[in-house]
């Protein structure tokens, strides 16, 4: 099977490309280091089957940082058919040198201009036969978002394919030119083949990036901005929730419940209390969950995010950070997992291991299910997504206070630089990727944890058999963690939850809704009916801070190498979470709440 590689600088739409190639769901931002891992896909080209690797993006082959390692080493130990660099029409005078570098590979390689409709309107007009002629590779323009020329990039890459044998260096950096030998040869390139006006036209990002970057305004628009969100997935969520829930309680109350009748009472409970009710919860904030990352991407691929992180990196250089690990919190906010790998683009390990310990205070979409559906249980829909906001603030708090403590255990000397894109629209087939990713990827993880997280919780909620609730093996570990959580207002009901969301978050509402015998809406008026909003605001701050799920603790260890590290990680989130929740709810209650 032939090999084809993907090559290109951060943010050029590798990403994209490979989306609109393969048909798969890789996470696509408007941000750069947005590909951190090596991705695969097998697809069709011309009646052959080929894998494509979609590599990290990088700037330089010179580089090092773990992104460029990743690249050189993939392309030292892979032999490849073909490399596809791309790169962005609109920056061509700077993003060129890549190209070259990997010219004097002597790999067979096809340059793609990307975003040639950014470039066209801002006066830039590309020579391909005459630059193709000087770097002595086919040079296609194309626009990956839009599908502009994509069937003459298809038929260049069938074409070049076929005619390239597999290529595998020794010593890449052996084979590199000096950087002032590849500044020449950019020079000649773009003098001969590429017509940039002397003045760029003043665009609607220059207009925008005034009002927005602005030091002080911009930041209160940016968590503006984020509230309004809320309010929105609120909004327009709850009754898409409140319908997906009717659906599986009629489906419980007209199916499941004539169909087991007759079953023995231990079956009866295994299947309708446990297995269902513990699944019908969880999915029923599905929608949700899919709402509020369709409006993400919204905001992620406009280029709005990178702003953010300009704007907060004087803030993060107080804490020993930059912008971009402000940024990979963001990223948080889908998943710490990739967010952690992400630290894989900063060049400095002290401020790698600084950006991973910060990082699990993100509110992750897991936690989020638990959130919305403790915040719609406990609070009017008015003060819900002020609750859901101010959980979020409490995010950024503790990332804050923990960087601020332990900046001067992981110091930090290198400088940060970020390339602001335009603003672009996201297109439809973008913004429903994203939402069919977050669905797969919550499916995926139904079947490797709920599901095995509601059995298990019911079998500790209901053996040895005929126990009263005390007796039961969930009665008694949550007697053994009353010390420790009763200062928190968190009961036995809500420690055993606990327990399961170390493993995952999402087992969280499956395990509740086990452990109290109800699903959907009668799980939320017993709980309701049984905690305060002083008891349910701690529970959800703990939840907040406690130890990450067991797939970004294996991510920390295997990003950071370092056992001690990994531990350390866990035992602050732990401790952070336990003080946080007791002052919290001791001085709420002192004040007669």
């Amino acid at each position: 099977m032939k090999r084809i590689a993907l090559l290109g600088m951060p943010n050029t739409g590798k990403s994209t490309f490979f989306n609109r190639l393969t048909g798969a769901s890789a996470r696509v931002g408007n941000w750069p280091g947005i590909t951190v891992d090596l991705m695969g896909a097998k697809v069709l080209l011309g009646g052959d089957m080929v894998e494509l690797i979609d590599l990290p993006g990088i700037y330089d082959l010179h580089g090092f940082s773990d992104d460029e390692q990743v690249v050189r080493h993939f392309l030292e130990n892979n032999p490849v058919d073909l490399v596809l660099i791309i790169l962005n029409t609109s920056q061509i005078e700077r993003q060129i040198s890549l190209a070259l570098q990997i010219k004097q590979l002597n790999l067979p390689s096809l340059l793609l201009l990307n975003m040639s409709d950014e470039a066209q309107k801002l006066g830039i007009r590309i020579d391909t036969q005459a630059m193709s002629e000087m770097l002595q590779m086919p040079v296609n323009l194309f626009s990956a978002k839009y599908g502009n020329q994509f069937k003459e990039v298809i038929a260049s890459v069938t074409a070049s394919m076929r005619s390239a044998a597999p290529t595998k260096l020794d010593n890449l950096r052996d084979l590199l030119q000096p950087d002032n030998q590849i500044e020449a040869k950019m020079e000649a390139i773009i003098s001969k083949a590429v017509d940039i006006p002397e003045l760029l036209p003043y665009s609607l990002t220059d207009r925008l990036d005034k009002v927005i970057l602005h030091p002080w305004f911009g930041l209160a628009l940016f968590f503006a901005t984020m509230y309004l969100l809320f309010q929105a997935v609120f909004l327009f969520g709850k009754p898409l929730q409140d319908g997906v829930a009717w659906l599986l309680d009629a489906f419980k109350n007209e199916a499941l419940e004539p169909i087991l009748a007759h079953a023995p009472p231990l079956l009866h409970g295994f299947i309708v209390d446990g297995l269902y009710n513990g699944l019908a919860t969880v999915a029923a904030f599905v929608p949700i969950i899919i709402l509020f990352f369709l409006f993400m991407a919204i905001v992620e691929d406009t280029g709005y995010l990178s702003r953010a992180a300009f704007l907060m990196d004087a803030l993060m250089a107080k804490l020993g950070l930059d912008g971009r690990s402000f940024v990979m919190m963001l990223m948080g906010f889908g998943c710490n997992v990739p967010a952690l790998m992400g630290t894989r683009v900063m060049r400095s390990p002290s401020l790698r291991l600084l950006s991973m310990l910060i990082i699990p205070f993100s509110l992750c979409s897991a936690r989020l299910q638990v959130f919305l559906f403790l915040t719609t249980a406990l609070f009017s829909p008015k003060q819900a997504p002020l609750v859901l906001f101010s959980l979020y603030l409490f995010s950024f708090a503790t990332a804050i206070l923990t960087a601020l403590l332990f900046k001067g255990r992981f110091p930090n000397k290198e400088p940060f630089i970020l390339e602001l894109p335009p603003y672009r629209l996201p297109t439809t087939r973008q913004i429903l990727l994203r939402g069919w990713h977050e669905v797969r990827h919550f499916l995926n993880r139904a079947t490797k944890f709920i599901i095995a997280g509601v059995v298990l919780v019911w079998a500790l909620t209901h053996f040895p058999v005929g126990a009263d609730s005390s007796h039961t093996l969930a009665g008694m570990i949550g007697n053994m963690l009353a010390p420790v959580l009763d200062p928190l207002g968190i009961n036995q009901q809500l420690a055993i939850a606990l327990i399961f969301g170390f493993v995952a978050k999402e087992i969280v509402i499956g395990s509740l809704a086990v452990i109290y015998g109800h699903e959907g809406n009668a799980l939320m008026h017993v709980m309701a009916q049984q905690l305060d909003w002083v008891q349910a605001f701690s529970f959800m701050l703990f939840v907040l801070v406690y130890t990450p799920c067991l797939s970004a603790i294996a991510t920390i260890r295997s990003e950071s190498k370092n056992t001690g590290f990994t531990l350390f990680a866990v035992g602050w989130s732990l401790a952070l979470a336990w003080l946080l929740s007791f002052i919290f709810y001791q001085v709420a209650r002192a004040l007669g709440y």
